[in-house]
């Protein structure tokens, strides 16, 4: 998971104390559904948001997406990707416009169902007129043809440069910084992507690999596909000179490793891991969601090419390499950290940004449990999660008034500590609670009966309450949105220590211009 603060867009002028308000945070909003047949009589354009209360710019209404066609050209020379994106969508309302979500693209030209569409770009969206409206609840393909330079200095950027090529980190709101989207985690799509290489780099993408074709000149292009939809912010898409490493999981589950070729012997320890450890999470959450699993150790050493240790992408986790390096003591609790991500977070995706203690609440604690089974300490010495959640709910009331309740994050203060360990609070107190036979019941059946969508805080409330046959909703909203730590069942010696005025979060460990939570580092 990506750790930083980043101030984007009006979102980050909310400030904590409009993070503070009691109750189920708002999610994005959803389209009317119009009356069957409904043409340019009452088309409009489409609305420029879907209403997310974390970055209420991001997205567009109007419209959802089902599949998403990405060629990608790289020129070594130039270090230019010229591009091609081709969205099939299908209407919510009738539309004499749409738009996408894009920065820093350089368009060429834009075409609806073949025919030549007018554009323009104002802003970090894409605006798109049609030669004729677009009836309500129809389909339609959308192509974007356009140039991306991923050097290109921007307010926010997915690219990753790398000396032969580039990777991709689009979470939380920068996918259309490489491709245009409707980028929000609530539209999820299947996608094709097809990368073009000079004879000696490799392309390699989410999902499987389906086709490898020999072109003039001295490319070679390879064409991915995904099997299950993906959120934009889960997009992975990379250049350079790697080797793919293939393996076997548990069920024959296919593993494959995208690793840069210098380096690959010395992260072959690491990437031996990764088997064992989808065996142990898959005997706590079921199968693994997805056609195959791999890590992609970036061809890159500089400190300051992305800012975070991993990030979850689909199907395909980005690291950095030197992580992967150490021993396993030190890994091995960070990488289930990752790999939890491919249940909660990319199976089931957050249908806002505010629910995103949902992914990383969970990440960590399952992590944290696979680093404590194996005695290994913890950045603070400690070895069992009791003690861990005895220290963290010490710290509950600070990390409320520092950083708002569990879940009413702001585009601050997002990916701070109470997203991660505030997040693991919840579900040990919701363990304690219900039980582990009902928590662990309660955990599958979440997942299983949202996967390949997104899900709210609401819905894991409701599924909680349904399968541990308890109204646990009061409960859990008072731990999720309460400006005060509830009691903790079981533990009413707890206590917790006032809240200074401290003007630095002190659960935000920075280094240089980014900073790392989660608690399985």
């Amino acid at each position: 998971m990506r750790y930083r603060t980043r101030v984007t867009g009006p979102a980050a002028l909310l400030g904590t104390a409009a993070a503070l308000t009691v109750g189920a945070a708002a999610q994005p909003a959803k389209a009317a559904t119009p009356a069957p047949g409904t043409l340019d009589d009452t088309a409009a354009p489409g609305p420029e948001t879907l209403g997310d209360t974390v970055f209420p710019a991001l997205g567009n209404d109007g419209y959802r997406v089902s599949h998403y066609r990405l060629d990608l050209a790289y020129d070594a020379t130039t270090r230019l990707v010229e591009a091609t994106a081709t969205l099939r969508v299908r209407t919510t309302r009738a539309l004499t416009r749409l738009s996408l979500d894009a920065l820093g693209l350089d368009i060429h030209a834009v075409r609806v169902d073949g025919d030549a569409a007018a554009f323009e770009q104002a802003g970090e969206k894409l605006r798109v007129t049609p030669a004729a409206p677009l009836p309500a609840r129809a389909g339609a393909t959308v192509r974007v043809d356009y140039t991306a330079d991923p050097g290109r200095t921007l307010s926010h950027t997915a690219w990753v440069v790398t000396p032969d090529g580039f990777a991709v980190c689009p979470q939380p709101d920068s996918a259309h910084t490489v491709f245009p989207c409707n980028d929000h985690p609530s539209d999820k799509a299947r996608f094709t992507v097809r990368i073009t290489v000079p004879d000696g780099l490799r392309g390699v993408a989410n999902g499987l690999l389906t086709g490898v074709e020999t072109l003039p000149g001295g490319r070679t292009a390879y064409t991915y596909r995904s099997r299950e939809p993906m959120a934009t912010e889960l997009v992975q898409i990379t250049v350079g000179d790697y080797l793919v490493k293939d393996r076997q999981g548990p069920h024959g589950l296919p593993l494959r490793d995208v690793v840069p070729a210098a380096r690959a012997a010395a992260l072959e320890p690491a990437l031996a891991l990764t088997p064992d450890l989808v065996g142990w999470l898959e005997a706590r959450l079921g199968a693994y969601p997805f056609e195959t699993y791999g890590l992609l150790p970036a061809n890159t050493d500089d400190p300051n090419a992305f800012d975070f240790t991993g990030l979850e992408t689909q199907t395909l986790t980005l690291y950095k390499p030197n992580f992967l390096l150490q021993e396993e003591r030190r890994i091995g609790s960070h990488m289930m950290h990752e790999l939890v991500h491919s249940y909660f977070g990319n199976s089931v995706s957050p249908a806002g940004w505010a629910d995103l203690w949902l992914n990383e609440g969970h990440a960590d604690f399952y992590g944290l449990l696979y680093r404590y089974e194996r005695g290994w300490a913890d950045s603070l010495g400690l070895t069992s999660l009791e003690a861990r959640m005895k220290d963290t709910y010490a710290r509950g009331d600070q990390w409320r008034a520092d950083s708002g309740p569990v879940a009413a994050p702001n585009a601050v203060n997002l990916f701070d500590s109470q997203r991660y360990l505030g997040g693991v609070l919840v579900l040990y107190a919701l363990r304690r609670l219900v039980g582990e036979d009902a928590f662990n019941a309660l955990e599958r059946a979440f997942l299983d009966r949202h996967r390949n969508s997104a899900a709210t805080t609401e819905d894991y409330i409701a599924v909680a309450s349904e399968v541990s046959g308890q109204d646990v909703s009061g409960f859990l909203r008072e731990w999720l949105y309460g400006t005060k730590t509830p009691r903790m069942p079981g533990h009413p010696d707890w206590t917790v220590n006032p809240v200074s005025s401290s003007l630095v979060a002190p659960h935000s460990r920075r280094g240089g211009h980014h900073h790392e939570n989660s608690a399985t580092l």
